[in-house]
């Protein structure tokens, strides 16, 4: 990862999600990554692969219902893009996520779509350590059905609201995204345009990140967070919206899919729940204190930015961290803890790192098994990849379930002696 980049997304949280990987060429001072207009490709790494891609899978969810998938492309023209000014409305992908009927016709969803997909393996596995042509990034399925109707028995769903982390693909919080699908929630998975890595439009157009600043000094960072905090905000206020049509039988999109059987009765928009990853927790414990139609929020080891970290939450709040921190080595986590009078849980993750709460988790331990990657403890930690993703899955779905669908739960403060991984924080 360029030092730039690892500088931004080092004030979010100890080890960002690649603030350890080495970059795998040298990086012009002037952005995060080779320059290139919006949209566009910069130069192609050098980083020789192996013959063959390794292969790679993600787990199954383990809910009782089969998950359906479908993409929406959504356009806000109501206010020009905040991080591209030039443009005049905000366009924007998001991905949702169901229980569904069984549907065997229907085909299973990629990780990311192709043109995302090669993207990625030309710029953020090198980014990483891992070489371009070293992974089959494309042929990463999901276990989500594409189009799928919706589970008729599951009744109205409740809503959840999913951000990655600076930078991120909203793709590497599937795992925890299906899982949720799978107990019975609608999640809403969003890209922040100009901000994640790579995002692929309808006709297999990708827009990429924007350069950033050439120096950037703490005040100069904490106006970038700021910026996308702002933008991201808007963002779900928008989706939100989107919903609210959605359920009254609109149709929100630009109609490039069809939208699944019994999908527009399905949502729950008065049963609303946000879930983040580093920046994109933040987003969710901001979202939460200033919307009435959030009900609880849970922040994946994302240090939190004024003003929800000094004023607090008066909602459900759940905080999972990482490694070694605790409530009171980061003092945003601190300060925003003495403040809410709401419920509020606290777990740490044994032996877990930063990017252990994305889909880094399962995938880097099978491509270690067939080529070297530099600091993958730095990057998902030393914690067994099966017993991670699980605690991280029931944890959530203890905290949804409880704060969503009145199912109570004493998991969060009491996980017992079967999760040695999980400590309680105070």
């Amino acid at each position: 990862m360029p030092p730039t980049r690892r500088i931004l997304l080092g004030t979010l949280g100890a080890a960002a999600l690649t603030a350890t990987a080495p970059a795998p060429a040298p990086v012009p001072a002037s952005g995060h990554r080779p320059a290139a207009p919006a949209g566009g490709h910069g130069p192609e790494p050098t980083n020789r692969a192996p013959r063959a891609p390794v292969p790679l899978r993600l787990p199954a969810p383990t809910g009782p219902w089969p998950v359906g998938t479908v993409e929406l492309h959504l356009v806000d023209d109501s206010r020009p893009d905040p991080l591209l000014p030039t443009r005049p409305y905000r366009e924007l992908m998001a991905g949702l996520w169901y229980p569904a009927e069984p549907a065997a016709g229907h085909p299973t969803a990629p990780w990311l779509p192709p043109a995302a997909a090669a993207d990625w393996d030309a710029h953020s596995a090198p980014a990483l350590g891992i070489p371009a042509g070293a992974a089959d990034w494309r042929g990463i399925r999901t276990h989500a059905r594409t189009g799928a109707p919706v589970a008729r028995r599951a009744g109205r769903l409740p809503v959840v609201l999913f951000s990655s982390g600076d930078g991120g693909s909203r793709a590497l919080g599937t795992t925890l995204v299906e899982e949720l699908a799978s107990h019975g929630h609608l999640v809403v998975a969003l890209d922040s345009t100009y901000e994640a890595e790579q995002i692929e439009f309808p006709g297999g157009r990708v827009e990429r990140a924007l350069p950033l600043p050439d120096d950037l000094t703490p005040e100069v960072i904490a106006a970038l967070l700021a910026q996308h905090s702002r933008a991201r905000l808007a963002d779900a206020r928008f989706v939100l919206g989107a919903l609210d049509r959605l359920a009254r039988g609109h149709r929100p999109d630009t109609g490039t899919h069809p939208l699944p059987r019994g999908l527009a009765e399905a949502a729950d928009p008065t049963r609303t729940g946000v879930l983040g990853q580093s920046l994109g927790g933040s987003v969710a414990a901001q979202l939460a204190h200033d919307e009435p139609r959030v009900r609880a929020a849970a922040n994946l080891d994302g240090a939190l930015l004024p003003p929800v970290a000094d004023s607090g939450l008066t909602k459900p709040f759940l905080l999972m961290a990482s490694g070694t921190k605790t409530l009171h080595t980061e003092p945003s986590w601190a300060s925003c803890w003495t403040a809410s009078t709401g419920p509020r849980h606290a777990l740490r993750l044994r032996d877990a790192a930063h990017g252990s709460y994305t889909d880094l988790q399962v995938l880097l331990p099978q491509l270690a098994h067939h080529l070297p990657v530099p600091d993958t403890a730095g990057l998902i930690g030393t914690i067994t990849p099966r017993r991670s993703l699980a605690a991280q899955r029931t944890a959530l779905t203890a905290f949804f379930g409880q704060y969503l669908t009145a199912r109570p739960t004493d998991f969060l403060d009491h996980p017992g002696a079967k999760w040695p991984e999980l400590e309680v924080l105070h």
